[in-house]
């Protein structure tokens, strides 16, 4: 290690930035935040300056800076961008014992600064040493990715408890231990969604049962969690969280492999996929399990291709949760018709083509389609159908007999947002010719509308180059932060 990475208390004590640029406004910036008093010394300040020099603690000289000015300083940076100059500061700032940074002159460094991903008051610091801050920012990209805002209002959370937990647990291996299922159990949960009043009430009990003082209550919980429509870097933050907090997962036909790799290791599996005249298990079955897996005390995860709430069936499994009193969480995923039409270029309005656009369901009972014509039939409209490719072909013709435009544009989209990707074109007369001689199999979405006349523009995805293979899920990244590191919460 050739640095000793710390963090220092600078509330209120002086730091001198020598420089008025971007580097010596990024400097005085974080020290602000950081809540120093901060003094610029340059004779102009440049544009990044305009938010910050309103900011309390701030003070601009507009001349250089000297000897005397970094009597009582806590650090100083140079940031003049000029190497003769720069290294003037750093000898003038530890001739009064001052810690100084000059930017870009790791000869003329006391200390570098780290690229920092800021979760206040969770603060994570990476650092090369200086050697290549390029690299370190990279990382910083990475684990933003991995690690969301909320993990600030957990930080908070428990900080504010830490002496409570003292004053009742004076053991440092009982604390330990209880930190360890607070952090890794419903209470963190329920504080990273801002539900903070819940999460106090649990925490009461979890901490009374510490105690010795009571029962354990074995209620879990339940997480519908939308998985976008298949390429896993559309996952949402929330959904990463509790994909791999799970004790349980049930999982869909359609989500890519590369999402169960996401799963904690230890946790069970069931496949619960539906295709058309081939249910693995009943809807009614699915929901009856989930509620009964959850009243056994377990984080179950049912996890969903797209969003559980369209054409998803989700409103119907929390039906049965809500009824029968167990707690859950609905998680939003990145629905087909957005994602795939994204991915094929295509966008679902436009000023010029269409003003409104509308979902529905191509998968008929007893194979008749049973929609709202008059609704569909709309001019300036982009019709989005779901689970359509059975139908396509009656679909079609459907639209041409009620006086649309048969020369209207459609797409069909095959694995959408998937390395295996397929978009296939045509106008209402002839697509599901052209989609029965190209093989296209489901799942497929179908794109009925003038917008689609646009893919040819705006068509910006190679299905070839998607990092979607399981080994580069999440940028390669699948540790639960949590799990990969470890915590003094004592």
């Amino acid at each position: 290690m050739d640095q000793l990475p710390i963090f220092l208390d600078i509330r209120g004590r002086r730091v001198i930035v020598a420089g008025g640029g971007t580097a010596a406004a990024r400097k005085a910036e974080a020290a602000l935040r950081a809540g120093a008093e901060v003094t610029v010394f340059a004779a102009a300040l440049g544009d990044d300056f305009r938010e910050i020099a309103e900011w309390p603690g701030f003070r601009h000289e507009t001349r250089a800076v000297n000897g005397t000015d970094f009597a009582g300083a806590a650090l100083a940076y140079g940031a003049q961008e000029d190497a003769e100059t720069d290294a003037a500061t750093a000898r003038m700032a530890r001739a009064a014992g001052v810690l100084v940074n000059v930017v870009d002159r790791p000869e003329h460094c006391d200390f570098t600064t780290p690229a920092i991903l800021d979760r206040d008051p969770l603060v994570i610091a990476i650092s090369s040493s200086g050697a290549s801050p390029i690299l370190a920012r990279i990382i910083k990209a990475r684990l933003e990715t991995m690690i969301p805002a909320a993990y600030g209002r957990l930080a908070r959370f428990v900080g504010d408890l830490r002496q409570t937990v003292a004053d009742v647990l004076s053991e440092g291996r009982q604390r330990r231990r209880f930190w360890e299922r607070v952090i890794n159990g419903p209470i963190a949960d329920m504080a990273l969604s801002g539900r903070d009043e819940a999460a106090r009430r649990e925490f009461d009990k979890v901490l009374a049962l510490a105690a010795g003082d009571t029962a354990p209550d074995t209620m879990g919980e339940v997480y519908l969690v939308g998985a976008g429509p298949g390429d896993p870097d559309l996952l949402t933050f929330r959904a990463l969280r509790l994909i791999q907090r799970a004790d349980v997962v049930l999982y869909d036909r359609l989500l890519d492999d590369s999402l169960l790799t996401l799963v904690r290791r230890d946790a069970e599996r069931i496949y619960v996929g539906k295709k058309e005249k081939d249910h693995t298990m009943p809807q009614e079955d699915i929901s009856s399990l989930m509620a009964r897996l959850a009243e056994e005390g377990k984080r179950v995860l049912r996890l969903k291709g797209g969003d559980p709430f369209i054409f998803g069936r989700g409103g119907e499994e929390i039906e049965v949760l809500a009824a029968r009193g167990i707690p859950f969480q609905v998680v939003p995923g990145i629905t087909a018709a957005s994602g795939c039409a994204s991915y094929a270029g295509i966008p679902l309005t436009h000023r010029d083509h269409a003003q409104a656009c509308i979902f529905v369901t191509g998968h008929g009972k007893n194979g008749r389609l049973d929609l709202d014509w008059k609704t569909l039939l709309q001019p300036n409209q982009t019709v989005v159908v779901y689970m359509g490719l059975s139908m396509l072909a009656e679909l079609t013709a459907a639209f041409v007999e009620r006086g649309a435009d048969p020369a209207l544009p459609v797409a069909v989209i095959e694995n959408g947002t998937k390395r295996s990707q397929r978009v296939v074109t045509g106008a209402l007369v002839d697509v599901a010719a052209n989609v029965a001689e190209a093989g296209v199999k489901s799942p497929a979405l179908v794109v009925i509308g003038t917008v689609v006349s646009l893919r040819e523009k705006l068509n910006w995805y190679e299905p070839g180059s998607a990092a979607s293979d399981a080994g580069e899920c999440m940028g390669g990244m699948r540790l639960d932060p949590l799990e990969a590191a470890e915590f003094d919460f004592t």
